[in-house]
C-alpha cells in the first residue's frame, strides 16, 4: 500500500505518521532485488521491489583518487505495478539515481531496544550508464510490427509550397 500523504508527513505501511523529506542520490545497489506482492481484496496486489543501495560521498584526494567519507546504506522501496518486471532489471552492482522520500523507521531488536532505520520510499530509479554494455527497449504498447519497420521514402515528386492568401 502507499503511504498516505498527512499535513506533517506521510503513513507508512504500520499506519504510523512518519516525517520525511525530499530525497536524490546516487549510489549502488548491493544485493540482488527482492520481489513482494500483497493482496489487496479484489483489486490488483499491490507490488513491491525492494533494493539495499549504498549512496556513496566521493571525495577527492590530492593524488587524483576518490576517498568515501560520509557514505551510508539504505533500503529503497518502489511500489509499482511494473515492480515484478524491474525485479529482473535491477541487478547487484548497477550504478543508479534514486529519487524519492528519505523516511525514519523505528523498530526493535532482539533485546528489545529502540532502533531506526531511514528508508528511501522512491519515485523513481534511473539506471545509470556506468558499466551497461547495450540497453534494448521494448515497443510502445500501441505500437503494432508494422509501426516499427522503417517507412520506405516518400514515393511522390516534392511539391512546391503553397503562396499564403493575401489580405486586401
Amino acid at each position: 500500500m502507499r503511504p498516505l500523504p498527512t499535513s506533517l508527513g506521510y503513513f507508512n505501511h504500520h499506519g504510523d505518521c512518519n516525517m520525511s523529506t525530499h530525497f536524490s542520490g546516487e549510489g549502488n545497489i548491493g544485493s540482488p532485488p527482492e520481489y513482494r506482492e500483497f493482496p489487496n481484496g479484489n483489486d490488483e496486489p499491490s507490488r513491491l521491489l525492494r533494493l539495499n543501495v549504498y549512496f556513496d560521498n566521493p571525495i577527492p584526494k590530492k593524488d587524483g583518487i576518490f576517498e568515501d567519507r560520509g557514505g551510508f546504506w539504505a533500503p529503497v522501496e518502489i511500489w509499482h505495478r511494473d515492480a515484478a518486471h524491474w525485479k529482473e532489471l535491477y541487478q547487484k552492482g548497477m550504478r543508479v539515481l534514486v529519487v524519492g522520500r528519505m523516511e525514519r523507521e523505528p523498530w526493535t531488536d532482539n533485546e528489545d531496544q529502540p532502533r531506526e532505520t531511514w528508508q528511501i520510499n522512491a519515485r523513481s530509479v534511473g539506471i545509470l550508464p556506468f558499466r551497461i554494455e547495450s540497453v534494448t527497449l521494448s515497443p510502445r504498447q500501441q505500437e503494432t510490427a508494422q509501426d516499427t519497420q522503417p517507412k520506405p521514402p516518400a514515393a511522390q515528386e516534392p511539391t512546391a509550397p503553397k503562396e499564403p492568401k493575401r489580405r486586401k
